[in-house]
């Protein structure tokens, strides 16, 4: 991509503004914690007061509208103690260039690294580093500075406390995360009936499970609705895929093919029901016409086989989760019928999730565990229960999903810093740029004739990101939201002339406005900022024409100035795509080899953990689609991975994850028949794919002559399981796919040492037979390897 359309592009990504869900309520209550702030700071201590208590605020309140599943109050205490002490230590060196520029590029330095813990933490870090730029201005002696700083703390509590005691939608985000899971799998269920292969983006089941980690206090308090149903859900998506793939399915056509259709569409609706249940907090209201479909006999007797036992699956799996969600104990749960069905829902070995009644939370309420194998059905086709004996090994019983105190959080955010220190590090890069530019925009705006040269730092600290995009597209939206929010809020005060208390009023406005609109874009935000913070410093006795040229003219500085920075020290993603391929190709590779060595031990024995290997490939996959998409903005050329090259690489990976997770779906019981010739092919894919792994980083093409020997030694012993062996061919299939891709080298046009026939002279003729020609067609395994 050209520099003049990534310009272009980051431009219009920064002055756009996008639809999402208001959150009104919560907003009211940011600005109304900050009208308390400042209220008590007039009364009390006069307006130098009231503005830096009112930052201490306004930052703790802009904290608990992050993208973290900790508790708010712990966000807004921390924020608003961190403003505190940088403001306190500040002030202490702001009297000397020097000592303070040390502290300034510390600070930021600190700031740059925190984005190694997370986006919340950096964000917070970065936050507070501008606003320190502005609040050590207004003290006028050390015990002044330490009351604004505890002020600022105060701040920070006051918005904590009315996050518990005004509650709005405490559990929402857990609430919110676990229902787009469901709902996501809802309509990869439709989409399957009409696409046997449809993609599914995983991110959400992610974020589920991420929302899923709670501390112990949360744990303590956490709905029963939000128990248990994330692991169902990922638990339910093998099972969709394995219904609906002919591969290890039923035909693309026929009695079956509708069957199926018709079960993908209820478990679509069933799921759909959960999903709102969970969101709202309410009942579920289950489709009768759905689980009358689950209910229907002729289940049995239509399918067969694999499809048959994923059809039984399916079934108790949405009861599970209809009875996770709350269900009404008279509510008919779906459960397919028909009575040669011994194991709907079979954990197993290597497949436990981390919320089986054997790992809850203590304290935690939950539905009464039942017995997984006992059919809903009528005494006519109930068969006896069957109770399996509880499996206490400790190789297949997890801790619960937990989430660190606020306490233990420091040192695991100091160890993720320190990994990030060493060359070719991009959150290293980014530090070093951002203290650079917050440095460099100092001494500017010091030596400028305006008198407030942190308003160039301040803006270059607040739009700086690790990544190219949104730093380019934040300081477009920052320097045109400052033009805005200047524009109407200095216009205001021409018009209303307001005294210390309606510029506060004025400024809580701003904020409130602030709240409600800041997850619609930066545009808007900034213009409600720049007026926010045009009210508050009139309140705090600046008047209003000193901060109009100079505000605008050092943001667009600042922003210049970070925008250069990143040109002149980037951290590109576009070459690092290989690595991040090389990656998920690793990781699915070793999540392949755990599912397939289960059907070689289904015992399970000392192999590695299927779900830990799935996970790992989740997050590789979305590691790769993340630096993909940052990669897509970049103004650089491609470096032997072209952006078609890319997209064919991730599309066969995606089919090699999918053939693992088909696998996966149909993994043998305990007491199943060993297949030895699983293990060769495990250990082979395993060896294959670490080569394969390093050949893509060193921009070779990866060779699957283990995996292909492997499988040829398998159909010389036979195949006592048709699924594994189906689905060992179609994985080396996804792996010859992933080479085509990675295989962009043009082959040289070659003439034989022979004359060429004529161009009007007929071709040779064939001089096989018939029989041995080869028909026409896209190329077999067997051709690509020749090739």
């Amino acid at each position: 991509m050209s520099w003049f359309r990534a310009l272009k592009d980051t431009t219009r990504s920064g002055l756009s503004v996008e639809r999402q869900r208001l959150e009104p309520l919560v907003a009211l209550r940011g600005a109304a914690g900050l009208a308390i702030v400042i209220t008590v700071s007039l009364t009390f201590f006069g307006p130098a007061v009231a503005a830096s208590s009112a930052f201490g605020a306004f930052q703790a309140a802009i904290a608990t509208f992050q993208r973290s599943w900790r508790p708010r109050p712990e966000l807004a205490v921390a924020s608003g103690a961190s403003l505190g002490v940088s403001t306190f230590l500040g002030y202490l060196t702001g009297g000397h260039l020097v000592p303070f520029l040390a502290l300034l590029i510390l600070w930021t330095f600190l700031a740059g690294l925190s984005w190694a813990a997370g986006p919340t933490i950096g964000i917070i870090a970065s936050s507070n580093v501008a606003m320190m730029l502005v609040t050590i201005t207004l003290p006028t002696s050390v015990a002044a500075a330490a009351g604004h700083a505890a002020m600022m703390v105060f701040g920070g509590l006051v918005q904590a406390a009315l996050v518990i005691l005004f509650p709005v939608r405490r559990w929402g985000a857990h609430r919110d995360a676990l229902a787009d899971a469901l709902a996501a799998e809802a309509d990869y269920a439709r989409r399957l009936r009409h696409d046997p292969v449809a993609p599914f983006d995983g991110e959400p089941l992610m974020l589920a499970r991420n929302a899923a980690a709670l501390t112990p206090r949360q744990a303590r308090t956490r709905p029963a609705q939000l128990h248990g149903t994330r692991g169902l859900a990922e638990r339910i998506r093998p099972v969709l895929a394995s219904l609906a793939d002919p591969a290890v399915g039923v035909p693309d056509e026929g009695p079956e093919r509708e069957r199926v259709r018709e079960l993908l569409g209820a478990a679509g609706s069933i799921l759909d029901a959960a999903a709102r249940a969970i969101r709202h907090g309410a009942p579920v209201k289950v489709p009768p016409a759905a689980v009358a479909t689950f209910k229907t006999p002729d289940t049995g007797a239509i399918l067969s086989g694999p499809a048959k036992r994923a059809a039984a699956r399916l079934g108790s799996l949405l009861r599970d989760v209809l009875e996770t969600a709350g269900a009404h104990p008279d509510t008919q749960h779906p459960d397919t019928q028909h009575p040669d069905t011994q194991h709907p829902d079979t954990q197993h070995p290597g497949t436990q999730h981390p919320e089986t009644p054997e790992t809850q939370h203590p304290g935690t309420q939950h539905p009464e565990p039942r017995n997984e194998n006992a059919q809903l059905t009528s005494p006519a086709l109930t068969r006896p229960t069957v109770t399996r004996p509880t499996v206490t090994s400790p190789a297949l019983t997890r801790p619960a999903l937990t989430r660190p105190t606020l306490a233990r959080l420091l040192p695991i955010a100091a160890g993720a810093m320190r990994k990030e220190v060493h060359p070719g590090s991009p959150i290293l890069r980014h530090a070093i740029r951002v203290s650079a530019v917050a440095a460099v925009g100092y001494l500017i705006g010091t030596a400028l004739p305006f008198g407030h040269g942190y308003w160039a730092p301040m803006a270059a600290v607040m739009v700086m990101r690790p990544d190219f995009s949104q730093t380019y597209s934040r300081a477009v939206a920052r320097f045109a939201g400052t033009l805005i929010g200047v524009a109407l809020a200095t216009g205001l005060v021409q018009v209303a002339r307001p005294g210390t208390g309606l510029s506060a009023a004025l400024a809580v406005v701003c904020a409130g406005l602030m709240y409600l609109v800041m997850r619609t874009g930066q545009l808007a935000a900034q213009a409600c900022i720049a007026a926010y913070v045009v009210f508050l410093l009139g309140m705090a006795g600046e008047a209003w024409g000193q901060t109009v040229l100079e505000r605008v003219v050092l943001t667009l500085v600042g922003g210049l100035l970070a925008m250069l920075a990143y040109a002149l020290y980037p951290a590109w993603e576009t070459p690092r795509l290989r690595t991040w391929l090389a990656d998920w190709l690793l990781a699915l590779g070793r999540y392949g080899a755990a599912v397939i060595g289960r059907y070689a031990e289904p015992d399970g024995g000392n192999l590695p953990d299927v779900r830990e290997a799935l996970l790992a490939a989740r997050t590789a996959e979305l590691a790769w689609q993340e630096a993909a998409s940052r990669a897509r903005t970049e103004p650089v050329r491609h470096r032997g991975l072209s952006r078609a090259a890319a997209d064919d690489a991730e599309h066969a990976l995606q089919h090699i994850g999918r053939v693992e997770m088909l696998m996966e779906a149909h993994l043998p019981e305990r007491e199943a028949t060993p297949v030895p010739a699983a293990a060769r092919l495990a250990k082979a894919l395993s060896t294959a794919t670490e080569d394969g792994a390093r050949a893509v980083r060193e921009r070779r093409v990866p060779s699957w002559q283990a995996v292909r020997d492997a499988l040829a030694d398998w159909d010389g012993e036979g195949v006592p399981d048709r699924v594994v062996r189906r689905g060992a061919g179609l994985l080396l299939e996804a792996l010859e796919e992933l080479s085509d891709a990675l295989d962009t080298d043009v082959p040289p046009i070659t003439l034989k040492p022979d004359d060429p026939p004529a161009p009007d002279d007929p071709p040779a003729p064939d001089d096989r037979d018939l029989d041995d020609r080869k028909p026409e067609g896209p190329p077999g395994p067997e051709d690509r390897a020749a090739r």
